[in-house]
């Protein structure tokens, strides 16, 4: 059965969910941060994306980690992952309210980037973001993406999308101890 890998960095602990990420899951969306990602969602859809990124790991050998602190404190989700309406394989991310803007997302970001290169049969790599979503815009950029407004877009979404090259990113604050 594939798992999520833990990833773990100088700050962060990168986890396969567990049932009870759903709640903290279910709160984020009822804030305003979650319009960025498709919100306001009913349960009944919050749940079905809730267990494509578990079951992708067992379908695709790539998915959804809970963003957690090292005390457990789940902070927000990362993924690689390539649902059916999705054209290419995408590294996305979102944290809660809280969390911003103390290098959490750009941290685990590069690890899980890194982790896809050096693990999947990648062919490409793109972040789909909302074209309001400054700060995800930013740290896209942070990480050597570039806007490709070629790329096709997934069905019915209005977004940017942003393709990486395939390479490991340079960790240069040391931020990124390993993989397993």
């Amino acid at each position: 059965m594939n798992k999520a890998p833990v990833i773990k960095t100088a700050r962060l602990v990168l986890r396969g969910h567990i049932l009870a990420d759903f709640e903290p899951l279910r709160a984020f969306f009822d804030t305003d941060l979650a319009k960025f990602v498709g919100a306001p969602i009913s349960d009944a859809r919050l749940w079905q994306g809730f267990a494509a990124d578990v079951g992708a790991w067992e379908l695709l050998g790539m998915g959804g980690w809970a963003i957690t602190l090292p005390d457990g404190t789940m902070i927000g989700q990362i993924s690689v992952n390539q649902p059916k309406h999705f054209p290419e394989v995408e590294l996305g991310w979102m944290l809660f309210e809280g969390h911003s803007r103390k290098g959490y997302a750009a941290e685990a970001a590069i690890a899980v980037r890194n982790w896809a290169v050096a693990n999947l049969p990648l062919t490409s790599l793109v972040s789909y973001i909302d074209p309001e979503n400054g700060r995800s815009i930013l740290l896209a950029a942070k990480l050597g993406a570039r806007i490709d407004n070629k790329a096709t877009k997934p069905q019915n979404e209005t977004c940017l999308v942003f393709r990486y090259k395939l390479a490991a990113v340079d960790d240069t604050d040391g931020s990124v101890e390993a993989y397993a």
